[in-house]
C-alpha cells in the first residue's frame, strides 16, 4: 500500500495511528491527500493549529472521554469509563475505524432511527447515551461545542453532503449461515483475549481510563449501541482487530471468524437500554437489529444472528411489488 501523506497550511507532520507512515513532501502549501487508494484518513491531534484550542479540546473529550465524563471525571462523573475512541478509532480518524470523516458534512440529516431530523449534538448524544451506558451532556455545553470544533476541523475540505470512501464501519458480506457464538468463542480466546480478558472485562491504564475496554459487563456499551448489531461489531473487527496489527488492508479475521465472535460478544451480559422512541417506522429497522416488533415476519432470534440472507430477500422482493 503506498503511503497516505497528509499536510495542513505550511506543516507537515507524520501521522500516527494504528501505525507508522512516511510521507514525502508536496510542493503546495495547501492541503493535499495522496488518494491513490482513495480512502480516507484523519489528520493527527499534533497538526490541530494551538490557536484552536476548542478542536484540542474537543479531541481530548474524544480521545480521552473518561478521564473527563467518566465515573472519576474531572468535568462530570457521567459515563460509564469507556472513551469514544474505543468505538471510534484514534480519535475517529481511521479508515472504516468508525470514522468521523462525514460528521459534519452530512449533518444535519434525516435518520430512521430517530425518524427525524437530527444535528450532530443530538448524534453526539446518543453515542454518550448507548456505547457509554451514561447520560447526556449539555447541547449547548463547551464540551459539546468543542467535540463539533474537532469534526469540523477534521472534516476541513470534505464537500457538503459528501462521504469519503473509508469513512463508518465496512459492510462485509453475510453468511450463508447464522453466526455462531461457540464458533466466536474460540475466536475470541485465540485473537481478543490477550487484550480484553478471558472475562471480557479489558484492561484498565489508570484510575480514568481502559487500555482495552470491556466489551461485555456493566462498564460496557449497553443493547442500544450500534455495535450490539453484529454485522457493525463484525465489520468493525475485521478491519480493526486485533489492535495494532491490522487496518483494512491487511486483517487477520476471515469474514466467518468476525461475524462469529460478533455473535459470541453480543451473547454476552451487558446493561439493557430500551428507547422507545427509537424506528417509529419499522420497517425501516436494519435487517440485523435485534429486538423485535418486526414488519417482515422474521424471529428476533434470526434479526441478532442471521442468516440475514433470506431477512434481504423477503425485503426486496416485497419492495419489488
Amino acid at each position: 500500500m503506498k503511503p497516505i501523506c497528509f499536510h495542513r497550511s505550511s506543516v507537515t507532520l507524520p501521522f500516527i495511528a494504528l501505525f507508522v507512515y512516511s510521507c514525502n513532501s508536496s510542493a503546495g502549501g495547501d492541503i493535499v491527500a495522496d488518494t491513490t487508494q482513495h480512502v480516507w484518513r484523519g489528520w493527527n491531534y499534533y497538526q490541530i493549529p494551538e490557536s484552536d484550542s476548542m478542536a484540542r479540546y474537543g479531541h481530548q473529550l474524544i480521545a480521552r472521554t473518561s478521564y473527563y465524563l467518566g465515573p472519576n471525571g474531572v468535568v462530570a462523573q457521567i459515563s460509564n469509563g469507556m472513551n469514544c475512541q474505543n468505538c471510534h478509532l484514534n480519535a475517529g480518524t481511521v479508515p472504516w475505524g468508525n470514522n468521523y470523516s462525514a460528521v459534519y458534512s452530512t449533518f444535519p440529516k434525516e435518520r430512521a432511527r430517530s425518524g427525524g431530523l437530527e444535528t450532530i449534538p443530538k448524534r453526539v448524544n446518543d453515542c454518550i447515551q448507548r456505547s457509554l451506558n451514561g447520560q447526556p451532556i449539555d447541547s449547548n455545553g463547551r464540551e459539546m461545542k468543542a467535540i463539533i470544533a474537532y469534526m469540523k476541523w477534521l472534516g476541513d475540505g470534505i464537500k457538503k453532503d459528501s462521504v469519503p470512501k473509508g469513512s463508518g464501519i465496512m459492510n462485509i458480506p453475510y453468511l450463508d449461515r447464522a453466526a455462531d457464538p461457540q464458533n466466536g468463542k474460540i475466536v475470541y480466546i485465540n485473537k481478543c483475549q490477550r487484550c480484553h480478558g478471558a472475562d471480557g472485562q479489558g484492561q484498565r491504564k489508570d484510575e480514568y481510563q481502559y487500555e482495552y475496554p470491556p466489551l461485555w459487563g456493566e462498564k460496557s456499551y449497553n443493547t442500544a449501541a450500534g455495535l450490539y448489531r453484529i454485522s457493525r461489531f463484525a465489520g468493525y473487527v475485521k478491519n480493526n482487530m486485533p489492535f495494532g496489527e491490522v487496518e483494512y488492508h491487511n486483517p487477520q479475521l476471515t469474514d466467518e471468524e468476525a461475524w462469529d465472535v460478533a455473535a459470541f460478544v453480543n451473547s454476552q451480559p451487558r446493561p439493557s437500554k430500551i428507547f422507545k422512541e427509537d424506528w417509529p417506522d419499522i420497517s425501516k429497522k436494519p435487517i440485523d437489529h435485534p429486538f423485535g416488533p418486526f414488519a417482515d415476519g422474521f424471529t428476533e432470534e434470526q434479526h441478532k444472528y442471521g442468516p440475514f440472507k433470506p431477512i434481504e430477500q423477503a425485503r426486496k422482493a416485497k419492495q419489488g411489488k
